[in-house]
């Protein structure tokens, strides 16, 4: 069983190590500083919401997040909007097939970002955990262990990682960018400037970049903060435990190492 097991792991390194090398050549990610990161890092509202108005204003036309319920952007550990704006919000960008009479309607909170598939793209929902692992030099996700380099990052750099070059295969136009390590399909979404921040933020590539890369690691973790905080009592709380145990195996002991 650990025999087969062993095997097809080396079956998924080498695949995952052929594909790389189709690609064109070594990809290389950017080690960008996210508020997230650490063990103590936690979400900036504010980039949130510009990432929202990425997504919403750029990326929307091609990807979907069928998995994120639209109410969520009132939640206090993400985007934080008010209620009255997430429905408005809800209302204003998206339309869903109701349920009950098959017609379509306006989306509201209780709905979930409508899936997008009218060309092929991937959903983007879980893609900031998607792509945590299998790039840079330590591969299998170990990138975030030992460098803070996650999905976050793979995708600000991607999104920021065009050159300009391209080139045709079989009557399609490829693209090159160093964050994928060669040509790939998808043409640069961001060209600087795509929006107007509301709070008066520069929208360079790179800032859109990464203001959007935050808010879709938002999607794949959203009970990120939580699961810190309960981290952290757990550590807390075995730390106390530890000392208490050190203390009680002293106090048990001591009669009878006196009498040695």
């Amino acid at each position: 069983m650990i025999k087969k097991l062993a095997l097809s792991a080396l079956t998924a390194l080498a695949l995952s190590t052929g594909g790389a090398i189709a690609a064109g050549g070594e990809a290389y990610v950017t080690d960008y500083d996210f508020s997230f990161e650490g063990p103590f890092g936690s979400f900036d509202q504010a980039q949130l919401q510009r990432g929202l108005q990425v997504y919403t204003e750029v990326c929307s036309a091609c990807h979907g997040l069928q998995y994120v319920p639209i109410r969520t952007l009132s939640d206090e550990s993400g985007p934080g909007l008010p209620a009255d704006q997430v429905r408005a919000y809800a209302a204003q960008n998206f339309f869903v097939i109701d349920q009950e009479t098959g017609e379509e309607r306006p989306a509201t909170p209780t709905d979930n970002f409508p899936a997008n598939v009218a060309l092929g793209a991937p959903d983007l929902s879980l893609m900031a955990k998607a792509r945590a692992g299998f790039h840079g030099p330590y591969g299998l996700g170990l990138n975030q262990l030992f460098k803070g380099m996650g999905g976050a990052e793979y995708i600000a750099s991607l999104l920021s990682g065009y050159t300009g070059e391209t080139r045709e295969e079989a009557g399609a136009i490829l693209y090159e960018n160093v964050a994928y390590g060669g040509y790939l399909s998808m043409g640069p979404p961001l060209y600087g400037d795509d929006v107007v921040y509301a709070d008066g933020t520069e929208a360079t590539i790179e800032q859109q970049a990464k203001d959007v890369a935050a808010f879709l690691m938002w999607t794949a973790e959203p009970k990120l903060m939580a699961r810190k905080e309960a981290g952290f009592v757990g550590v807390l709380f075995l730390v106390v435990l530890s000392v208490l145990l050190y203390l009680t195996n002293k106090k048990i002991w001591a009669p009878i190492k006196r009498k040695d």
